[in-house]
């Protein structure tokens, strides 16, 4: 079975009336995963099949939205994988034992 076939089965399982090009969810979600963060994939592709069908987009519509939300997966300021210093998940260490008095706080 191929994407093809796939998208085919899912549509009739969903009760979906549509027209899918899988190469361009293909793309989008490569684009998306390459620029912003793995998971990043599937949520775009989830949204961009949202706002077509809240919009009652066409063909054309979709591939216009689709270009939209590459624009933004392109442009994205940080790459895949990319750690936000201020965003650490790191323990802070236990300093109880330490002598403050005296110290001051630095702005």
């Amino acid at each position: 079975m191929n994407l093809h076939d796939w998208i085919d089965e899912l549509c009739d399982v969903l009760d979906l009336e549509a027209e899918v090009d899988e190469g361009l969810l293909h793309d989008l979600t490569r684009i998306a995963v390459d620029n912003v963060e793995r998971s990043a994939g599937p949520v775009t592709t989830y949204l961009l099949g949202f706002a077509a069908g809240t919009q009652g987009a066409d063909p054309e519509t979709v591939e216009k939205l689709a270009a939209r939300a590459q624009g933004l997966a392109e442009g994205w300021d940080r790459p895949a994988g990319f750690r936000d210093p201020l965003d650490v998940d790191e323990p802070v260490p236990d300093d109880t034992g330490v002598d403050h008095t005296g110290d001051t706080l630095d702005d």
